[in-house]
């Protein structure tokens, strides 16, 4: 797995991450057996970037996570996340309280440090942010932070480009992390332009659209009853799913030509966005991880960039990407 450089100067990390959330939460039953051997064989073939939160399982994946890394943490670049308190099982759409105080910030890492048992946190985000706390405040607090070097390197999930310019004045931002995929591109217009005006790397989050480019997703009775998707998601609801299956066909047709499984097509054109892109796809289990590692390696041409925006464009998708209390939480 070949690295990349998050921002103009940042960390060095692998150009595929492993997304950690769903081996505790969200979507279905897990297997933590499973999960761990997942993660030991990510940093066997050199996917060091491991993304965590402290609010997926209320701590439970940080701590599987910090269990999965005893005697490998020098392999691994870690970054978990703090600010979204009371999560239930709607995500942040089911009540959640954000809390981006100041002196929660110094909390949180500290809580976070002990569940995943290490000394430090090589990226530490800000996952959601309470707009009447004043960013300039939290970022100083977490600058604070690397001072006392518990944390490395700072991040931002999900603000606005003028957040964004005002946190990186006060401290360096070396990433920020957003949903981004061939299925949502609203960050194109002016936050994707504003991190890499500032040489701030881009961590795109659910870069398949929540298993839905992977293809495989043919109707809501293939998910675990309890899969969030099955009645949260809206792009998964009813006659969006119908219009949505027709976009991820054509995907897989133009995947099917490449050569390659939608979902390293799907992976590929986000490495194609720029050198300060490293997506962080999900998964439980080995054989996907590979599958997703596997993108790193598929050069996509100008003509089969230009066939798959052809075939999935952005304001063809049905549905939004979080329901509308989800929805209020983003780029503030």
């Amino acid at each position: 797995m070949y690295q990349r450089t998050l921002g103009a100067s940042g960390p060095q990390v692998s150009a595929i991450g492993l997304g950690c959330m769903g081996m505790s939460v969200y979507y279905g039953a897990s297997d933590e057996a499973a999960s761990v051997a997942t993660i030991h064989h990510a940093l066997d073939i050199g996917v060091n970037f491991l993304d965590t939160a402290d609010c997926y399982g209320n701590g439970h994946n940080e701590e599987l996570v910090g269990r999965a890394l005893k005697g490998r943490r020098d392999e691994a670049f870690l970054a978990t996340k703090f600010g979204i308190r009371g999560v239930g099982p709607g995500g942040t759409s089911g009540g959640a309280t954000i809390d981006s105080r100041p002196e929660y910030a110094k909390e949180a890492c500290d809580a976070s440090l002990a569940r995943l048992g290490v000394d430090h946190i090589d990226l530490y985000y800000l996952h959601r942010r309470n707009p009447e706390v004043p960013i300039e405040e939290t970022v100083g607090a977490m600058a604070e932070l690397v001072a006392a070097g518990k944390v490395r390197h700072l991040g931002l999930s999900e603000v606005s480009a003028d957040t964004l310019r005002r946190a990186h004045a006060v401290h360096p931002i070396t990433a920020l992390q957003s949903e981004y995929s061939l299925w949502e591109r609203d960050l194109e217009d002016d936050i994707a332009p504003t991190a890499a005006e500032l040489g701030i790397g881009l961590v795109p989050y659910s870069p398949v659209g929540r298993g839905f480019l992977t293809g495989a997703v043919t109707s809501l009775d293939q998910l675990d009853k309890d899969d969030y998707r099955r009645t949260t998601d809206p792009r998964f609801q009813g006659e969006n799913l119908t219009r949505n299956l027709a976009l991820v066909e054509r995907v897989r047709a133009l995947a099917t030509e490449i050569g390659c499984t939608p979902v390293q097509l799907a992976l590929a054109w986000l490495l194609s966005r720029g050198e300060h892109v490293a997506p962080i796809p999900g998964t439980r289990r080995v054989t996907y991880l590979e599958e997703n590692a596997k993108a790193a390696d598929l050069a996509l041409t100008e003509d089969q960039l230009r066939a798959l925006e052809a075939a999935l464009p952005a304001t063809e998708v049905s549905g939004g990407r979080y329901p509308e209390a989800g929805l209020r939480l983003l780029n503030t």
